[in-house]
């Protein structure tokens, strides 16, 4: 199965309002295990960074105006996308934390340049950890600490290192984070364990003549007993 982890930057909060994309990060996943296939682009939304948005993520206007804008990137996402790399064309489920954000942003910039809407089914992380963990934080940063997932690295937003960890933080909540390690673990302690028992001489079973003597008076008790000695 494959699976793009997909996270975008943007200018503000509400395409609606004039807000564009600002930087895109995409890992693909295989049966949940990364690939190494990447797509980053940082992206000119021509138009002026909002206050709020620069404190969140850091990008600069003067940073930005040098970047490809939307329509120049477009068709290069849509194929790392759609493609597995040796262009098999295998449609990818999406994984996003808060999809109704970026996929509204995505397809806002997509419908600007012309190109095709994104359709494909979907994974909100979200979602799945609101069902998890109800009533508890569940930003990123909230999920990351919760499973033992180093952000420290995360000063601020940054759309490619949020995917990383939104990847590592998915398998954590599909419970299918390093399945074998543990495995592996627990067999080589087992095999440790073995390696290492102390053999002890046999315990002795016979009876002693007091339990004999008082063996000899139940069955006496018995009329014809078959295991009478």
């Amino acid at each position: 199965m494959r699976e793009i982890v997909i996270d975008t930057e943007t200018t503000g909060l509400e395409p609606a309002d004039g807000h564009r994309v600002v930087e895109i990060g995409a890992i693909e996943l295989f049966n949940h295990v990364p690939t190494g296939r990447v797509f980053h682009s940082y992206v000119n939304p021509e138009r002026d960074m909002s206050a709020e948005a620069l404190q969140v993520h850091g990008l600069t206007t003067a940073f930005l105006q040098d970047q490809p804008v939307f329509a120049e990137v477009a068709d290069a996402l849509l194929q790392f996308l759609a493609s597995d790399g040796d262009d098999n064309h295998a449609p990818a489920r999406l994984v996003i934390h808060n999809a109704a954000f970026d996929l509204v942003f995505i397809n806002h910039e997509l419908r600007r340049a012309g190109r095709p809407l994104l359709d494909s089914e979907h994974v909100d992380t979200l979602l799945v950890a609101r069902q998890r963990f109800p009533g508890a934080s569940n930003s990123l940063d909230a999920l990351c600490r919760r499973c033992n997932v180093d952000a420290t690295a995360r000063t601020r937003h940054g759309a490619l290192l949020d995917a990383e960890l939104l990847a590592e933080v998915y398998l954590w909540l599909m419970g299918g984070r390093q399945p074998d390690l543990g495995l592996v673990q627990q067999t080589a302690a087992a095999i440790v364990q073995v390696r290492e028992r102390i053999v002890r001489p046999a315990r002795p079973h016979a009876p002693s003549p007091a339990e004999l003597a008082a063996h000899e008076a139940f069955l006496s008790k018995l009329t014809n007993p078959i295991w009478h000695s």
